[in-house]
């Protein structure tokens, strides 16, 4: 398991250079099965620590980008009706992966960050009264900007519950 986990910090280290105690506590973040808060202002590479994780561990992946015209229901889905069974079929939302980079989640209404974060606690998604369970693994890797950031409302302690690590990735120092 050891040498797994030392390869799979190898090829990530390909990609982002010199945050290997960040990557360590990401990598260790999945295999508990929990999901992942980056914080941090733009242009240090969450967005691309995020996708690297996916594609080095052959995840299917989605990506949103929060704004503030996000939909709960681009996240969790939702029924529409089909007019050749007379039924209600269900779409499946950007949950319905393995993981989900969820960029900017601050950026969002808290009503669209609530529908990820039950989606998160519950390990389902509840639409129209039907139970859709959500693939395994799931993991979440959020990314949000710092608090006084335009256009941000930061997530309350209650939903920041839901995330087994929040960390910083800070700027690259000179030498990496």
């Amino acid at each position: 398991m050891q040498e797994k986990i030392k390869e799979i910090l190898d090829q990530i280290e390909t990609v982002i250079v010199g945050k290997n105690e960040v990557m360590e506590r990401i990598l260790m973040a999945i295999l508990a099965g929990g999901h992942v808060l980056m914080e941090d202002v733009p242009g240090v590479g969450k967005t691309t620590t995020a996708m690297t994780f996916a594609r080095v561990l052959g995840l299917e992946t989605r990506r949103v980008q929060f704004t503030s015209d996000t939909m709960p229901s681009d996240i969790i889905g939702f029924s529409v009706y089909d007019k050749d069974t007379g039924k209600l079929v269900y779409k499946p939302g950007a949950v319905m992966t393995n993981l989900l980079l969820a960029d900017e989640i601050n950026r969002t209404s808290s009503k669209t960050q609530s529908a990820l974060l039950e989606a998160m606690e519950e390990g389902h998604v509840s639409i129209d009264g039907k139970t859709h369970p959500l693939p395994d693994p799931f993991i979440v890797l959020a990314t949000q900007n710092p608090a006084g950031s335009a256009g941000t409302q930061m997530l309350p302690n209650s939903q920041l519950d839901r995330f087994l690590v929040k960390l910083t990735m800070g700027y690259p120092d000179f030498k990496s």
